[in-house]
């Protein structure tokens, strides 16, 4: 990627986060928090594969939300003033960000058993709180996200100090994101990582318009 491209990436990106305002923000946040800790546990590190996972997960919620927004709109016969079209373009962005780390770190038996196990039951997990609190499923995708931009950064640095080999970028990438055809992974990640900030700060907008 050229390189102004990249910086103007890195730029638009600032690590925000949202202080919990009631209890059930507080319980969004540290129910994510406790996400993060068995993440950090079971991966130390390993990047390309806790995004593997963890992308798998991320792209449920949008899913969830757009198809029941849609039943809700027919229902109400009401318009959905765009929220299922955010929800769903969100769900496919999320779909392409595991697709591309597949790619990179050829996940094994184990990981895809896990990805498997994650999507099962956080998809029934978060079907249900959605029923009874969509205000905060959108929530906990807020801070989700701001997990993933944080995520994301460390693995920035992990590159740029030669920790993680900054291979050529995967062809799927390229394609989706437009990429130049020499691009390497920390352009990819900087266009992930650009992608989880704008669903952070969206998912807690949803949030806060349903307060």
């Amino acid at each position: 990627m050229d390189l102004n491209v990249a910086k103007t990436l890195q730029r638009e990106v600032i690590q925000t986060h949202y202080e919990p305002k009631s209890f059930a923000d507080w319980v969004a946040y540290r129910f994510v928090k406790f996400m993060r800790f068995f993440a950090d546990v079971f991966f130390k590190g390993r990047y390309g594969h806790r995004a593997v996972v963890l992308e798998t997960v991320a792209a449920v919620p949008g899913m969830v939300g757009g198809a029941l927004q849609h039943l809700h709109s027919l229902r109400r016969l009401k318009d959905d003033d765009g929220w299922i079209k955010t929800l769903l373009d969100e769900a496919e962005n999320e779909r392409m960000h595991l697709m591309t780390f597949i790619e990179v770190a050829q996940p094994n038996r184990l990981e895809r058993f896990l990805i498997v196990l994650a999507q099962g039951v956080f998809y029934s997990l978060f079907f249900v709180l959605y029923l009874c609190s969509s205000k905060t499923a959108y929530r906990i995708v807020g801070y989700l996200e701001e997990e993933a931009v944080y995520s994301y950064t460390e693995y920035l640095e992990g590159i740029d100090s030669g920790l993680y080999e900054n291979v050529p970028a995967p062809k799927i990438a390229i394609d989706y994101w437009r990429l130049p055809a020499d691009a390497k992974l920390r352009d990819v990640v900087l266009a992930v990582r650009a992608d989880e900030a704008g669903h952070r700060d969206t998912n807690h907008e949803f949030a806060d318009l349903l307060g």
